[in-house]
């Protein structure tokens, strides 16, 4: 019985997927924007995300941005050979 309903609304690991490729959409989204950026550039971004959180914004809303911002200073400091923060 589990299993015709399965094909009918798919398996929760299919459900939890559908749902993260729109966040994984809305991740990518930004990569132009960001690619632009200089490191200093992305790093004020962490002043930009706490001004946003203190207006209202919930998590959710910067979340995001902010991920895309992580993902795009830790692939530059992986092209430039950095390999500790600062």
């Amino acid at each position: 019985m589990a299993n015709w309903l399965a094909r009918i609304f798919g398996s929760r690991n299919q459900r939890l997927v559908s749902q993260y490729s729109g966040l994984v959409r809305k991740i990518n989204a930004f990569e132009p924007a960001l690619q632009a950026l200089s490191d200093a550039d992305l790093a004020a971004k962490t002043g930009q995300f706490r001004d946003q959180l203190a207006a209202g914004k919930t998590l959710d809303d910067v979340l995001p941005e902010a991920f895309a911002v992580v993902r795009e200073r830790r692939a530059a400091r992986s092209a430039c050979g950095i390999s500790t923060c600062r």
